[in-house]
């Protein structure tokens, strides 16, 4: 295991990580993870944990993810391979730019039907059921069925973040395409209040349909038709046919060796490349310690670096203009450090040589062990609520360019830069665990952060979550969390960072940790203290 110190500084949470030896769920809501652990203990494996965990979270923590969002997944198991899974859904067939542009768009909008693209997520569910789980679906959606229909009540990062969905949608959503998301999440007229029981029926019912039917009513039949005949009612472009014809897909992950440790991710259309990028200019250097200012520059520099690289080329893997095998090869990444200094540069895009997210881990006593994550996109996603049933639709499609010379442009059928990305290490050929930060473009961001503070700095996987964290937000402009120390702060600004302290911890990510120890089979776990997650283990 990675030799961290088991009582590595703790920051503001001053939690302490988890350990258990039988199984483990780590989750950004404490009702998913422990219907998770409910799911190990009846017998089941660390997929069939994570579906049940998943699937709860469409239910408990719907201000960041829904039945109608995409979802990623890598997957160790027992006999120590690695899969990757690609849930993610394309544009519409019927859509265009031309038809976009025609409704009077210059860009891709946030919200109504012209974002909404193919949801992944139940896809998802079946796919890893199938291959992997031992126990039906059926079973493993009932917990979440039942927080459906009972209720469950309102914790407190998620009633913050729901009102503010509230205050938002109530200004944006007009048109009466958006009754079903006010009828759904605001029932009574406004958001629920913390400590305040919420329930969905439509929700319920469509959850119990997908589980009896194995996913095909989605996809194939009733809830299928019900999306279809909604969509052509307000002038929306997914159709049956498009859900019909949809699979998620099979995926080799990629994978860069940083300092001894494989980090794995998801390849395009995922995000998860800019991690790799970064972490890949990063490798040659050593650093003295975590909060010294030569540490932070360089990561604030090679973050740039790479994240400029993935907004100009990632897209659907089959369409990309420069291959992953030389975006992370050992020579670009050395043309990209060398473009790092003692001062802070504006990003510019690299020529290599041509030829609002869920976040969840689990571990079973076996060896199996799965990073999930799933997404309605900024948070409840388009506003598009199909009446009575409780799915929310994603407005991924809000990513797509509109510039037909862009790699992401739109195209019929086409998936979309993705933000939501599953992070895995390894060492040696042998599992250590997932992990994932979520939060939109923050994403690979902490991807980074993280596996520096466990790799070079030993920060067991509380510590390292709970450590204060950067973005990149544009050209030279870096925003900070309000734990981030000062003196860093000031330091940071004389090489000309443009540093702007945020006002609370939203907007930074919010990550689950779970490593197992190679030698004894021990499990650590930890949860950020940025939302109401816990470690569900045992």
């Amino acid at each position: 295991m990675i030799p961290f110190d088991p009582l590595s500084y703790p920051y503001p949470s001053q939690r302490n990580a988890v350990y258990a030896r039988n199984g483990m769920v780590a989750a950004s809501q404490p009702l998913a993870a422990q219907a998770g652990l409910e799911v190990l203990k009846k017998g089941g494996n660390a997929i069939d944990a994570a579906i049940a965990t998943a699937a709860c979270l469409t239910v408990v923590e719907p201000t960041s993810n829904g039945i109608g969002g995409d979802a990623f997944a890598i997957i160790w198991t027992k006999d120590d391979k690695i899969h990757g899974l690609n849930a993610s859904g394309p544009a519409p067939q019927g859509i265009s730019i031309e038809a976009v542009k025609g409704a009077g768009h210059e860009k891709m909008p946030a919200y109504g039907w012209l974002p909404v693209t193919v949801p992944g997520a139940p896809s998802a569910w079946k796919a890893l059921s199938d291959r992997f789980g031992r126990l039906p679906l059926t079973e493993v959606l009932q917990p979440a069925i039942d927080y459906a229909e009972k209720g469950f009540p309102i914790s407190p990062t998620l009633g913050h973040y729901w009102n503010g969905a509230y205050r938002r949608f109530s200004e944006a959503l007009k048109g009466p395409e958006f009754a079903g998301w006010f009828d759904t999440f605001a029932p009574a007229g406004r958001s629920p209040r913390i400590g305040e029981l919420w329930k969905s029926a439509g929700h319920a019912a469509t959850l119990r349909s997908i589980a009896d039917t194995g996913v095909e009513s989605f996809y194939q039949g009733e809830l299928a038709e019900r999306i279809d005949a909604f969509s052509r009612e307000h002038g929306g472009f997914l159709r049956k046919e498009d859900l019909a014809a949809y699979d998620p897909e099979w995926v080799d992950p990629i994978s860069v060796n940083y300092k001894g440790y494989d980090v794995w991710e998801i390849p395009p259309n995922g995000q998860g490349l800019v991690a790799l990028l970064a972490l890949n200019i990063l490798n040659d250097y050593n650093f003295s310690a975590r909060d010294a200012v030569d540490t932070h520059h360089k990561q604030m520099e090679a973050m740039k670096l790479a994240f400029t690289d993935g907004l100009r080329y990632i897209t659907q893997h089959d369409k990309m203009s420069v291959s992953v095998e030389r975006l992370l090869s050992s020579a670009y990444a050395e043309t990209r450090r060398a473009l790092i200094g003692d001062e802070a540069q504006m990003p510019k895009p690299g020529e290599p040589a041509r030829s609002g997210t869920v976040y969840l881990a689990a571990a079973d006593g076996e060896g199996n062990m799965i990073s999930y994550i799933q997404s309605n996109y900024m948070g409840f996603g388009s506003g598009i609520v199909i009446p009575g049933t409780g799915v929310g639709l994603q407005n991924r499609g809000h990513s797509f360019s509109l510039d037909p010379s862009h790699a992401n442009r739109l195209e019929p059928g086409k998936k979309t830069y993705h933000t939501i990305i599953p992070g895995f290490l390894t060492k040696d050929g042998k599992a250590l665990g997932p992990f994932g930060v979520m939060g939109g473009f923050m994403q690979p961001q902490g991807h980074m952060q993280v596996v520096m503070n466990l790799v070079d700095f030993q920060l067991n996987p509380q510590a390292a979550l709970d450590a204060p964290r950067w973005q990149w937000i544009e050209g030279k402009t870096i925003e900070i969390e309000p734990s981030f120390p000062e003196h860093l702060a000031q330091s940071l600004m004389r090489k000309g960072h443009q540093i702007r302290r945020a006002s609370g911890p939203g907007g930074f990510g919010c990550g689950q940790i779970i490593l197992r120890d190679q030698a004894s089979g021990v499990l650590v776990g930890g949860t950020d203290w940025r939302t109401d997650g816990t470690v569900a283990a045992w």
